[in-house]
């Protein structure tokens, strides 16, 4: 289906002292929903983030190759910034100020690959509303990242 428009909605969530991460996104194409999600070990919630919206554009890009534009709601302001912040990760060389490598710079470059080939909007989204009666994908992505995480501490924690 030619020029359609794709709606994602993304979040993820760690554990920070045991750096155990999940991160979910739902995708709405043509009024369908379809649910990714994942987790990882040894992460940290920034790189979750940045991990659901990556895998989302990835999936959508491969899946379904014909769409005008994917909009991509989030509720984190550091993934929201990197297209504002492209222009000085490139002219630094992904270096801070004191010469170290940006964190999450894989995952950086690759999130702005798919940014330089895809047209994508971020729209921001507040951050753990209350529940209401109308839908709330934010709140449900959410919820479900944070479930993937609990479920993976007692996969590995069984008894805590």
């Amino acid at each position: 289906m030619e020029n359609q428009l794709i709606e994602i909605y993304t979040d993820g969530s760690c554990h920070t002292q045991q750096r155990i991460g999940g991160w979910a996104a739902l995708i709405f194409v043509n009024n369908e929903k379809l649910v990714l999600q994942g987790s990882e070990t040894d992460t940290t919630h920034n790189r979750m983030e940045l991990l659901a919206v990556i895998k989302s554009i990835e999936y959508t890009v491969k899946e379904f190759n014909e769409f005008e534009k994917l909009f991509i709601y989030t509720d984190s302001q550091y993934v929201e910034r990197i297209p504002l912040r492209t222009q000085k990760f490139i002219l630094q060389n992904f270096r801070t100020k004191s010469g170290k490598e940006i964190q999450n710079v894989d995952l950086v470059k690759r999130l702005i690959g798919l940014l330089n080939s895809t047209n994508i909007e971020f729209v921001k989204v507040k951050a753990h509303q209350k529940a209401s009666d109308t839908p709330n994908y934010n709140r449900e992505v959410d919820k479900l990242s944070r479930k993937i995480v609990r479920n993976k501490i007692n996969r590995i924690h069984p008894d805590t």
